[in-house]
């Protein structure tokens, strides 16, 4: 159901996916925090605290938040005006017996810190995914492009052949790029443990009678319990805001290549080289019925400038945490940490929509390679004609000055390309039409490019598609 008279945030609504927007929802973000007392709870008992058996049954009964418990919840929270000691009156309603255990020794960061690393951890594991994907379908698409000569651009202008796979190559290496970055910051995310009210385990050190060994175990088996190796060996009241930063920054590297990637499908659309896959029945304009816009690309520009912006966020505020902790975090992380995440969904659902659907013409591929490979074999000419005894300056001269006058007719009065036909026509060019139209081999001007899709997909694309086994299947777009 609509909610007509609501904000439906674009992200919930027409992006993000279903499994994404579960991680970050209310259910699994306060079940995690039952889930963090729960282990606490028992990481105590299992360490010598008098907790009876009938408080941690209780607990693990009622671990799953629902649509009642978040009522009573926000009964509470209008009447203690806190989050965390609201959700602990209602987790007490459910399992009375664990009421005089529950958060104890713990401050509100425990949850609410411990959480987020948690959340962030599964949604990291769902981008990559979502990214390994990705780079399956580019693969293919470069691997079946790889000999396609294809006309190059610098500065948009027409440059050195490639091939349309090698180009191809230049997205996925920046998004193995990126997927070797999430992994490190994946693989020295850790959990902030119990750490007590500043950090300093004061609580915990008076809850085990002063013994510093039972308060390093408790951190470490609270960890063991959620799934953690590591804990911060030293935090204020929360964990480092230079994690959220580092994280962000990582999402934010993902929405510059998925960026960059769409621009050039733009570009290449507007070439009729490419074309976005088509929906049946997809309209591109309400006025204009022949439009086809390239509006996943489109998409993917406006949602990576949107990450790329939101990773500014953690950066200010780990800029700006004052000794211990201060609360100006709060609110900023409740957006800007759940929707980068969102956001990184997005764009990777929409580029593996695309990378699958890729659409190539390889007639308009030539056409345009063509236009211009009389200008791009100038080298090639002037070598032969050097080696046919020609003066290498002279004739360097004679097709500057064709090559000018070419491009004046090409540019001022529409012509087709003239220049082979001025320069077969120059006796200073020791060369007739016959042998100038040999040297237009478009293959002899793309280098390794073939060869280095080959080797790139073999040698750093394979493993990694090798060790990722079976991944999602794209699917089209519902908006």
């Amino acid at each position: 159901m609509v909610d007509l008279d609501g904000f439906d945030h674009p992200l919930a609504g027409r992006y993000a996916s279903a499994e994404m927007l579960a991680l970050f929802s209310a259910r699994h973000r306060y079940t995690t925090w039952r889930r963090l007392w729960l282990a606490l709870a028992e990481a105590e008992r299992e360490l010598g605290l008098e907790i009876p058996e009938e408080a941690i049954a209780q607990m693990r009964a009622n671990l799953e938040v629902t649509a009642e418990d978040l009522d009573r919840v926000r009964e509470h929270e209008r009447r203690t005006r806190h989050d965390v000691m609201a959700h602990l009156h209602a987790f007490a309603e459910r399992a009375p017996a664990a009421r005089p255990y529950l958060h104890l020794g713990a401050t509100s960061a425990f949850v609410g810190d411990n959480a987020d690393l948690v959340i962030a951890r599964d949604a990291l594991d769902l981008v990559e995914r979502r990214l390994l994907a990705v780079i399956g379908a580019l693969a293919a698409f470069a691997r079946r492009w790889a000999d396609e000569p294809a006309l190059g651009h610098t500065h948009f202008q027409p440059a050195q052949p490639t091939t349309v796979g090698k180009r191809a190559c230049l997205w996925l290496q920046d998004l193995l790029l990126d997927l070797e970055r999430l992994r490190f910051e994946q693989g020295r995310l850790r959990l902030r443990g119990a750490k007590g009210t500043t950090g300093t385990q004061a609580t915990f050190l008076e809850l085990f009678d002063g013994d510093h060994e039972r308060v390093e175990r408790l951190d470490a088996l609270v960890a063991e319990k959620l799934g953690f190796e590591r804990t911060f060996p030293v935090t204020g009241q929360t964990y480092p805001r230079k994690v959220d930063a580092f994280l962000l920054d990582a999402l934010s590297g993902l929405g510059q290549s998925a960026a960059k990637m769409a621009t050039d499908v733009r570009l290449l659309a507007r070439l009729k080289e490419v074309r976005e896959p088509m929906a049946e029945g997809q309209v591109g304009s309400s006025a204009m019925p022949y439009k086809a816009n390239p509006m996943r690309s489109e998409r993917v520009c406006a949602l990576a400038r949107w990450l790329v912006v939101l990773a500014q966020n953690p950066a200010h505020t780990a800029a700006n945490q004052w000794l211990e902790r201060t609360l100006d975090d709060s609110a900023n992380r409740r957006m800007s940490l759940p929707e980068a995440f969102l956001t990184a969904d997005a764009i990777l659902r929409i580029l593996h929509n695309l990378a699958d659907g890729l659409v190539v013409f390889p007639a308009m591929v030539r056409r345009n390679l063509e236009a211009e490979l009389p200008f791009l074999a100038s080298e090639a000419i002037l070598m032969a004609s050097v080696r046919r005894g020609g003066d290498r300056q002279a004739v360097h001269e004679r097709l500057r000055v064709h090559a000018r006058a070419a491009a004046h007719r090409i540019l001022a009065e529409g012509e087709a390309n003239p220049f082979l036909d001025l320069v077969a026509e120059d006796p200073a060019v020791p060369l007739d039409r016959a042998e100038l139209d040999t040297l237009l081999d478009p293959r002899r001007f793309v280098g390794r490019a073939p060869a280095q899709v080959r080797a790139f997909l073999e040698r750093e694309v394979a493993p990694v598609l090798e060790a990722a086994g079976e991944l999602p299947p794209a699917r089209d777009l519902e908006v």
